[in-house]
């Protein structure tokens, strides 16, 4: 597979990630450890994860896996904090937390440290700086290799890598942002994306599958039993993507994978991974034979046709200011 840097830095990294978001909970030991190999043996390194997904039991059985199945050395593992569970405050940015956090990954994975370590969300009831010096601090110590932060919108993740590159060499630079993209989801094109290409931050497209409505599986008003949609605590993650919008977006991904002969899994996910500034997307498959599907699409580039087709399907809306005002 493919390896790209990440943003402007050395690390590389392939240029699809396996998401581990069901492990420990839908996804057990059996069905990861097929996942794990199967990535690996594709030339896959970006394994992605985060201290809450299964409250922790993802990260638990990601180091289980790790040298007993794939070396660590060929991995570039990457985790997340500071989302909690608590219903008064989803997200905690404080230095103390994100440390604490950032150990108790750690231990669940078995190592000493992770390649990438991302702040899960941006929490309005922390300093910035507070937040931005946990990842100085993971990083000097050696326990993170990089920094990057997920779900900033346009000027939060502006205003974090501007910061970080006011002092070079103290503050560790932001490395990648990691946010929902797809043909479905294209919201990210409006201020984030443009601000990750000209501070050299590489994004990591989530759910680059539409949620998994872009592979087709929900057309016509289609329900399969063992699909996230008909899943009691998932089913609400997919619902947003089933309306007509989407369903004029899934039919013209058909119809494009029906003129080159794959699948609509395949254009859906070559759309996202070249677009510009995607590093790589993250894809959160259920089995071994799901996987093998989406790596698949690493021999596929899409004609410049077929993508203009794409981009004016789904096409967002860009109104002032997202774009220079001249222009409107």
């Amino acid at each position: 597979m493919e390896q790209r840097h990440l943003g402007r830095t050395g690390l590389r990294v392939s240029r699809i990630g396996l998401g581990t978001l069901t492990w420990g909970r839908d996804t057990d030991e059996h069905d990861a450890a097929d996942l794990l190999k199967t990535f690996w043996e594709a030339g896959g390194t970006l394994v992605d994860t985060a201290d809450v997904y299964g409250d922790g039991e993802a990260e638990y059985l990601l180091g289980r896996l790790i040298e007993g199945l794939v070396p660590r050395r060929d991995l570039v593992l990457s985790t997340k904090a500071g989302s909690v569970p608590d219903p008064d405050r989803r997200f905690d940015g404080s230095r103390g937390h994100l440390l604490a956090a950032l150990d108790a990954s750690l231990a669940r994975l078995g190592t000493d440290y992770v390649d990438l370590w991302h702040i899960h969300a941006y929490d309005p009831d922390t300093p910035l700086e507070e937040t931005l010096h946990a990842l100085d601090l993971a990083v000097s110590s050696g326990r993170a290799r990089y920094a990057g932060v997920s779900n900033f919108c346009g000027w939060q993740l502006a205003k974090a890598a501007t910061w970080q590159l006011a002092a070079p060499g103290v503050r560790t630079r932001l490395a990648s942002t990691q946010m929902e993209y797809s043909l479905l989801q294209r919201g990210v094109e409006r201020e984030v994306l443009p601000a990750a290409l000209d501070l050299g931050i590489g994004m990591l497209p989530s759910s680059p599958l539409g949620r998994g409505v872009l592979t087709g599986k929900y057309r016509g008003n289609a329900l399969p039993p063992d699909s996230r949609g008909a899943s009691e605590h998932l089913a609400p993650f997919v619902e947003p993507y089933l309306d007509d919008t989407a369903s004029r977006i899934v039919d013209a991904v058909t119809t494009a994978a029906d003129g080159l002969a794959v699948t609509p899994l395949q254009v859906a996910l070559a759309w996202v991974r070249d677009r510009p500034g995607v590093a790589a997307p993250i894809v959160g498959a259920r089995t071994s034979q799901q996987l093998t599907a989406a790596l698949s699409v690493e021999a596929l580039s899409l004609p410049d046709e077929i993508c203009r087709a794409l981009d004016d399907v789904s096409a967002p809306v860009h109104r002032y200011p997202d774009h220079d005002w001249s222009t409107l």
